[in-house]
């Protein structure tokens, strides 16, 4: 039987995290934020708070693989939770209720008293799983994004 160890992610965690949200339906990454460069400047800027959960064999000599991953930051004012995944025959088994509570804590050692996260509206095991683990559903704000690439920000300029 397999040991599953939660543990504070790395930049060596990089080519496992990606393999693992590669197998995630419904999953999308982004070619810059998502790049090993982009991760490692992530965490460089999250030091200790970002997690991955590995499996462990009874293979000693192996390194274990990935099995769930949370990136985890704040601004100093409120935490998010990004890319928050489990692979699917390892859900139901407290992985990501686990991860989810390393990072809660990673983010009150870091004096963060608020944490949020976006989940796809169409992303109906994400959804139920924030349900049941008690998080709250706003239904009293918008969420706006803007991609910060030259081509938007010369065409923002141009319509002001």
């Amino acid at each position: 039987m397999s040991e599953i160890t939660v543990r504070a992610m790395t930049p060596a965690d990089y080519d496992g995290v990606k393999a693992l949200w590669l197998t995630i339906e419904g999953f999308a990454i982004r070619s810059i934020d998502d790049s090993r460069e982009g991760v490692e400047r992530f965490l460089s800027r999250n030091p200790g708070l970002s997690v991955v959960a590995i499996e462990n064999t009874s293979d000693q000599s192996a390194e274990g693989s990935v099995v769930g991953a949370i990136l985890c930051g704040h601004d100093g004012r409120r935490g998010c939770l990004y890319h928050v995944c489990v692979r699917d025959d390892h859900r139901r088994r407290g992985i990501g209720k686990a991860m989810v509570i390393h990072c809660m804590n990673a983010l009150r050692a870091e004096h963060i008293n608020k944490v949020s996260l976006i989940a796809f509206t169409r992303n109906d095991v994400g959804n139920a799983f924030w349900r049941e683990i008690g998080w709250t559903k706003r239904e009293d704000l918008n969420y706006y994004d803007f991609t910060l690439n030259e081509e938007n920000i010369i065409n923002y300029i141009r319509n002001k």
